[in-house]
């Protein structure tokens, strides 16, 4: 239920304005924070009794509460529109209080803000919240780069000269072992510079992984093809195949091995980012079939298809 004004002020729906004005200043002198220091309950009592006159003591948002009724007011009525035009130095001054003389004592200040009016108005805590409201965070940078794909894998240190607000900047990164395209990278504080004092932001730079030439990546496995003559696939036989770490291997064709078979080779894929353990590397093999043949080999092929081969 809504808070009714004329309750919070002590007067009825009669009372007439400049009476309504002597209420709100006795309650203010009563209530009024410098009074009242580090008292929570005298404070709210203040920001109620404040809000209250801001409606009350203004004859058109009095006539508008009166029509509204509290509840359907408050839903109506923010608190932006409630203390709009509503210049509570300039009421207190004309109830007496001190704004500064000769004494050199600091004053209060109170500035209404759309999200909480009573957000400076009690003491050096919310002064000090308003000016670190004031220091505001740098803009952060976005970048794309581009890396192999042993890089990718492996992980890799570079460089990278960027301009930042006229000056050229060089910056070191460490491009982390296993990383994917599409991720990015946080390097905290190389954004552009805080604003009044702020942090500055941060820079993120996309991984984009440049095209192998005998590799694929798929996750954390890689793929190549290997090509075999068609006697090898039947028979079966032994082949080197290259290495993303750039070492060769001899892997076992078996006999019979059909077009696109796909041969593992475990644990020589990509490293798990941030993890333990590795992908796998995959070797697809297809059966050459040659597009000219020698007599003699027409000959011999003739005579495998009269075996039924």
């Amino acid at each position: 239920m809504a808070e009714d004004y004329y309750k919070t002020l002590g007067v009825d729906k009669n009372t007439s304005l400049e009476d309504i004005k002597k209420a709100y200043r006795k309650l203010a002198l009563k209530y009024h924070p410098d009074k009242n220091p580090n008292d929570k309950k005298a404070e709210e009592k203040f920001k109620k009794i404040s809000e209250a006159y801001a409606v009350l003591g203004d004859e058109e948002k009095r006539k508008q509460y009166d029509s509204f009724g509290a509840d359907m007011f408050s839903q109506k009525f923010s608190q932006e529109d409630i203390f709009r035009e509503f210049d509570l130095n300039e009421i207190l001054r004309s109830f007496g209080f001190s704004f500064g003389g000769p004494s050199g004592k600091r004053t209060r200040s109170y500035t209404y803000r759309t999200s909480d009016p009573f957000s400076e108005i009690f003491g050096e805590e919310m002064l000090k919240q308003q000016q670190q409201q004031m220091a505001r965070k740098g803009e952060d940078l976005n970048y794309n780069i581009s890396i192999t794909l042993e890089e990718s894998a492996f992980g890799a240190e570079k460089k990278l000269s960027v301009k930042k607000m006229g000056a050229t900047e060089e910056i070191n990164i460490k491009i982390p072992p296993g990383i994917s395209a599409g991720k990015k990278l946080r390097l905290a504080g190389k954004g552009l510079p805080g604003v009044n004092g702020g942090p500055p932001g941060n820079m993120y730079l996309k991984i984009n992984i440049d095209p192998h030439p005998i590799f694929a990546r798929d996750v954390c496995d890689v793929y190549m093809e290997k090509s075999i003559s068609f006697s090898q696939a039947t028979l079966g036989t032994s082949i080197d195949v290259s290495t993303l770490n750039g070492s060769i291997k001899r892997i076992k064709i078996p006999a019979g091995t059909q077009n696109n078979t796909k041969i593992r080779m475990k644990g020589f894929g990509i490293p798990h980012f941030k993890g333990k353990g590795k992908g796998d590397q995959y070797v697809r093999i297809t059966v050459a079939v040659p597009k000219k043949l020698t007599k003699e080999q027409t000959e011999l092929v003739k005579k495998l298809s009269e075996k039924g081969l």
